[in-house]
């Protein structure tokens, strides 16, 4: 496991384009953070990112889970403050040697990138859309030029899925987590942004930081070190 990558996947809970919109700002959220460590920041596919820079697997790890946010939307004609999440996987960069994809098990789709990149990128079918028949899991990466270079990427991410879907089912085998922060079911609620109360809250740590637009807005050092403190 190389754990200087790390592979962000955000997914828009419920409640329409509110949740949407939260999902990218978390998605901006760790592309400043990133920014602010020298990290290089990828795009893989919409609401993906690829993250590269020194221990970036192990700075993130503890982030996977469901964010929510308490705040009125810039759509809310009433003042209104409503409750949002997004989810956020955080998956390492896996070797093929340490989980092995068989390639009659692959059904693989090219089309044309719908992002940017100009003409050339969007006149030839770079983009890859990969499907792993025997769990059904999908995934997609239009971030480079060549077509060749896609496959790679989608490859990997599709290892890292698969990484995480067996460690997940390790974990729900383990009867005493009561002492140990895992790395977050998608349906554990692991954080509130409350914007009303500029706080933000970390419900494992069961404790709370009152900077919220700065953390929000990337400066995210004093929560990771905090996970990472707890873990040790």
């Amino acid at each position: 496991m190389n754990t200087d990558v790390a592979i962000l996947e955000f997914r828009p809970g419920p409640g329409g384009d509110e949740a949407k919109i939260w999902a990218g700002d978390l998605l901006r959220m760790y592309t400043r953070y990133a920014g602010s460590l020298g990290w290089k920041v990828e795009t893989i596919d919409d609401f993906v990112i690829r993250l590269r820079g020194a221990g970036a697997f192990t700075k993130l790890q503890y982030e996977a889970g469901t964010h929510r946010v308490q705040r009125i939307p810039t759509t809310e004609r009433h003042d209104r403050i409503h409750t949002s999440t997004a989810t956020v996987a955080v998956l390492p960069d896996i070797p093929e040697n340490e989980v092995s994809v068989k390639p009659d098990d692959l059904e693989w789709e090219f089309f044309r990138s719908g992002g940017k990149g100009g003409q050339n990128v969007n006149k030839v079918s770079s983009a890859v859309r990969l499907r792993h028949k025997p769990t059904g899991l999908v995934v997609t990466c239009q971030t480079e030029r060549d077509q060749f270079q896609n496959r790679q990427v989608a490859l990997s991410l599709l290892r890292a899925k698969l990484w995480e879907r067996e460690l997940l089912a390790r974990e729900q085998t383990v009867s005493d987590q009561r002492n140990i922060i895992g790395r977050g079911m998608r349906s554990e609620k692991i954080r509130t942004y409350n914007y009303p109360q500029n706080r933000v809250t970390d419900h494992r740590l069961q404790k709370s930081w009152h900077n919220l637009e700065d953390i929000v807005n990337g400066k995210l050092q004093k929560v990771t070190e905090a996970l990472l403190a707890h873990t040790e």
